[in-house]
């Protein structure tokens, strides 16, 4: 990916500056717009209505207060997912793991954006090919002309209208799995086996809460305080993580799940951003033996490495978080060539796809177009 400077907002009035460090304890904001696409709509809105989720879950019957249930179309709907974030990274994978290309569209803004939105400035007009527009945020204010929160991805567009469905991400993968169950390649996976849900789903709520927004907790501190209590607390659970995989190829077991994708997101950005931006600094991924091989082990895996851009994911944190990188410098490193060292996993058993087989090659048009060792050799992943 070309560099260029990246001080786009940089004192403007639509800097970032002010937007995620805001003094003492970070807090996520966890109120999405929580519409589902569902198999059976009808069905959806006779149900009790559910809870709120901070993680989603698989067995939600429902909707939630205020919520409305979309059609599931083939061809309708168009997931906005920037390939930069940890959250709309996770939608990537699942589409791809279960082979909805076909079904759901993917536009991959651009990994900077400033404080209105995201654009699809990576397109040679600045323009989504298929939606039109030029920023995300158009496709909120169609369906909410003042919304009020932020502008975020993963999101699903409705085609036709133009309008946002959703960008309930943690319930978003979910429904891929369940809902659109007749749009499945052959061979997809399991990602949610009847069976381990009820214990799956603890381990999931751990991975968010200190793993995946562990890391934002560190890194949006601020306070002295706030920050090093932060820094214990994803320490110690990943310490725990290290035991989990010590004797287990995956999170649950012998087979990738949901629960591996979300971790996998952050674990493949922790040397590259988190370590050194975010302050994470106890020691890297690389220090780690079990998790750093559990990593190598899913990105050699179809679905998982190669849906990765490092240039991506630098160039978001570095340059649109200037509250922590004013100078929006993003760094040269580190080297990536050993993602696709052995990692020895496969001594442990178990298949990553359980019964079910790899997804094909990705599509010329979805590769990303950042660095990333897959591409830049010629070993070809398992």
């Amino acid at each position: 990916m070309a560099q260029s400077e990246p001080n786009r907002t940089d004192g403007t009035a639509h800097s970032t500056k002010g937007a995620y460090v805001t003094g003492g304890e970070f807090t996520r904001d966890t109120n999405y717009i929580e519409d589902r696409v569902v198999a059976d709509a009808a069905a959806v809105r006779a149900a009790p209505v559910e809870a709120h989720s901070k993680i989603g879950d698989p067995r939600m019957a429902g909707l939630t207060e205020g919520a409305l249930a979309w059609p599931v179309e083939p061809g309708r709907y168009r997931l906005v997912a920037a390939r930069a974030c940890p959250w709309a990274h996770r939608s990537i994978i699942v589409r791809r793991l279960l082979g909805l290309e076909s079904a759901i569209s993917l536009a991959t803004p651009g990994p900077v954006h400033d404080a209105r939105s995201w654009t699809f400035d990576l397109n040679p007009d600045g323009r989504d090919p298929v939606l039109g527009t030029e920023r995300l945020q158009e496709h909120y204010f169609k369906r909410f002309p003042e919304y009020p929160r932020g502008i975020t991805v993963p999101a699903l567009v409705d085609v036709p209208t133009g309008q946002l469905v959703t960008n309930n991400y943690p319930q978003l993968t979910f429904d891929l799995s369940t809902q659109w169950a007749e749009h499945h390649r052959d061979g997809a996976p399991d990602l949610l086996p009847q069976g381990l849900v009820d214990d799956m789903l603890p381990v999931i709520e751990q991975v968010f809460t200190e793993v995946n927004n562990g890391v934002y907790r560190a890194g949006f501190a601020g306070s002295q305080r706030a920050y090093e209590l932060a820094y214990k607390r994803l320490f110690k659970a990943l310490d725990r993580l290290e035991e989990r995989l010590a004797d287990r190829r995956y999170l649950m077991g012998a087979s990738i799940t949901e629960a591996d994708v979300r971790l996998f997101t952050t674990l493949v950005r922790f040397d590259a951003v988190y370590h050194g931006h975010f302050k994470c600094n106890r020691n890297k991924l690389t220090e780690m033996p079990v998790l750093w091989a559990y990593a190598r082990d899913l990105f050699q895996t179809p679905g998982f490495g190669d849906t990765v851009d490092f240039d991506q994911i630098k160039r978001h944190y570095y340059v649109v978080h200037e509250d922590i990188n004013p100078t929006q410098v993003v760094p040269a490193g580190p080297d990536l060539a050993n993602w696709l060292t052995e990692h020895g996993r496969e001594s442990l058993g178990g298949s990553p796809f359980g019964d079910g087989t790899a997804p094909g090659p990705v599509a010329e048009e979805e590769r990303p177009p950042g660095a990333n060792p897959l591409y830049d050799s010629v070993t070809t992943p398992r």
